[in-house]
């Protein structure tokens, strides 16, 4: 993943970054930002380029169309959102439908078999978004038509997000500052994503991947809940990492993003988890999918059948697999049950939160999981595999070495919500003493360059460096 290669910190972003700065106007600055994405996405998919740059010139056409044809605008919307959601279908579903056809009907339609653009998702998403958005009247259509390639092909969250809502940033497409303040702030939140990534997310996933490799008769209540544990934290320090890099890097160029992730696992019900978990994708799903589904306004039994409608959708989302379909409706069961099963909602915190935990992280077997059986399996033995044979032993006793537990101990830490030392660091930061503020950002800065070493000598000897969300 390039994020975390070599060169792109090493070549790419300080080229860019530095081309950037000395450009005079927002327009050049803009054009530099437009090369270096489409650089950046052919780095990794040369031919799909083209697929994203013709996903930007239809949706600029349809917004443009909508805005001028008021007659219209509901056919016109229809056909754009047809049209996105086609491409997506095509080239991310074409075969999971194929496969369950001839499944179901004893066929033999050929697969497809196409490749999947990286991050074909989330910037499909990020265009309806701008449609639909348009089409509501909540922000007019660019006329510009490198302002909507920007806002789609931007190279920091391109790949895996955070889906960037365009009423949101359409104002620093054409106005933004760039400081000091914000550069360091930024280059410091880049250096903490990468360092989530690359020493957290990359320690235990070697572990998750052990155990989701195993075969049945090396899995036990032990190994399994080590699997489980160490994916858990895995994708959370994989994509919260991906996501802070996105959120330093567009700082560095200007842009604010909004949060991606706050403390998830310190939640206390189901509901909570989704405000603080990918929450750029829970609200685009909120906003474009169940309120205009009717949201809760129509009665109790619609809402859930809506509520029902979008985890599925969440889930299938994700990818095109029943493991991950699952997943979805399993979060949405427990959405359904907390709002539907007073006792639920009375139980104490610690419980609930226990609660929360267990069912998140059951509903990540399932996800990691690369088949139903091979999940169901995994679940089953998280709560009655006591079968503690010499090759589970062994297994579980190789995972767990001194470097997997300190990553272990580091992650829940870094986990949890604890507030006030994060607002009372906060406070000093940016309280009115202006020396106790230079002295604290100076020892971030340094700490932060530590840590951005650090993670290139890694990354130099490294030969595991996966990215769960780029393929989404």
């Amino acid at each position: 993943m390039i994020f975390s290669s070599l060169e792109f910190l090493c070549v790419f972003l300080p080229i860019v970054f530095i081309i950037y700065c000395i450009v005079p106007n927002i327009k050049v600055k803009n054009a530099v930002l437009i090369i270096a994405s489409l650089l950046f996405y052919a780095y990794g998919e040369p031919v799909y380029v083209f697929l994203m740059l013709g996903s930007i010139c239809v949706n600029y056409l349809i917004a443009r169309l909508i805005s001028s044809s008021e007659k219209y605008k509901k056919a016109i919307l229809a056909a754009g959102v047809a049209v996105n959601i086609g491409v997506l279908a095509v080239f991310k579903y074409a075969d999971f439908f194929v496969e369950n056809i001839n499944g179901l009907f004893s066929l033999k339609i050929p697969e497809p078999s196409l490749a999947l653009p990286i991050g074909i998702s989330f910037f499909t998403f990020q265009a309806l978004s701008y449609v639909i958005d348009v089409y509501r009247g909540k922000v007019e259509a660019q006329k510009n038509f490198a302002n909507v390639m920007l806002y789609i092909s931007f190279f920091p969250q391109l790949i895996a997000g955070p889906i960037i809502k365009y009423k949101d940033i359409y104002m620093a497409l054409e106005k933004r500052k760039q400081s000091v303040q914000q550069v360091t702030e930024g280059l410091c939140r880049f250096a903490v994503g990468l360092g989530k990534k690359v020493i957290i997310a990359n320690a235990v996933g070697e572990v998750a991947d052990a155990v989701f490799s195993a075969g049945n008769s090396e899995i036990n209540v032990v190994v399994a809940w080590i699997g489980a544990l160490a994916y858990m934290f895995q994708i959370y320090y994989d994509f919260s990492g991906y996501s802070d890099m996105a959120i330093g890097l567009g700082k560095m160029f200007g842009f604010q993003f909004q949060e991606n992730f706050i403390y998830p696992y310190g939640a206390g019900s189901i509901r909570e988890f989704w405000r603080r978990w990918h929450i750029s994708l829970s609200t685009w799903f909120r906003d474009y999918l169940y309120i205009p589904l009717g949201g809760n306004r129509k009665g109790r039994k619609r809402a859930c059948i809506n509520k029902i409608i979008v985890f599925l959708c969440t889930g299938f989302w994700h990818g095109a697999s029943w493991t991950f379909i699952l997943w979805g409706m399993w979060h949405g069961l427990f959405l359904l049950l907390e709002e539907y099963v007073p006792a639920i909602k009375k139980l104490p915190k610690a419980i609930s939160h226990v609660y929360t935990l267990l069912v998140v992280c059951v509903g990540f077997v399932m996800f990691r999981a690369d088949t139903v059986g091979q999940g169901f399996y995994m679940i089953k033995e998280m709560f009655a595999g006591f079968d503690f044979t010499e090759a589970a032993m062994s297994l579980a006793a190789q995972q767990m070495t001194p470097w997997f537990i300190i990553m272990m101990i580091a992650a829940i830490i870094g986990a949890a919500p604890i507030r006030p030392l994060a607002d009372r660091l906060r406070a000093v930061v940016y309280g009115s003493d202006s020396s106790v503020k230079a002295k604290v950002q100076y020892v971030l800065c340094g700490a932060s360059l530590i840590l951005l070493c650090w993670c290139m000598i890694r990354l130099s000897g490294a030969t595991y460096n996966p990215f769960i969300y780029f393929r989404f």
